[in-house]
């Protein structure tokens, strides 16, 4: 004859486990979800789509290692049904934006060397002075230009060496209020 709290331990055993194929069940169905609707597939997408825990996912190892590979498998694109990965995008973004900063520094300049010639032929036009001097003005402000790099390169080289000082000392005094 078997004992009434053996059965009732058995009980809940196969109830637990029921239970956890419920959600196991539930985080593929989510992670499948995701993957078809094209979204962001994460742990915690996935597990807030299968309506469970984090740590669900990070006690069933074989569930995170499928939402670990759907994460960098590529998405499908909704164009042309090729994949695009979140990775690719990020680094497409990351080129975008260096490509945009380095046209903007160009329109910049574009815009100055502009507005130097223009100025010059207004100047030339009006007869308000000799070309010579605004050449030599030119040369000057180039020349300032060189020396505030140069300027501010030593200072940039100083501020490193002045922070490895500062290491060093806070080193040495660790060193010395140990106790040994």
């Amino acid at each position: 004859m078997s004992d009434p709290g053996s059965r009732r331990t058995q009980a809940m055993v196969r109830g637990r486990q029921a239970d956890t194929e419920r959600r196991r069940a539930r985080v593929e169905q989510a992670l499948r979800d995701l993957q078809k609707a094209g979204e962001e597939v994460s742990v915690t997408a996935v597990a807030r789509r299968a309506k469970v825990d984090r740590t669900f996912l990070y006690r069933h190892r074989d569930l995170l290692t499928e939402v670990h590979i759907a994460e960098r498998a590529p998405a499908p694109d909704a164009v042309g049904g090729a994949g695009v990965s979140r990775a690719s995008l990020m680094a497409d973004l990351a080129a975008a934006n260096e490509r945009n900063a380095r046209l903007a520094g160009r329109f910049t300049l574009l815009e100055g060397r502009l507005s130097q010639l223009m100025g010059e032929q207004v100047f030339a036009e009006a007869g308000l002075g000799a070309p010579e001097s605004v050449e030599r003005l030119q040369q000057r402000i180039v020349q300032l230009e060189q020396d505030h790099a140069d300027g501010k390169l030593k200072l940039d080289e100083a501020l490193e060496d002045l922070e490895a000082a500062r290491a060093a000392n806070r080193e040495l005094t660790r060193a010395l209020n140990q106790p040994g």
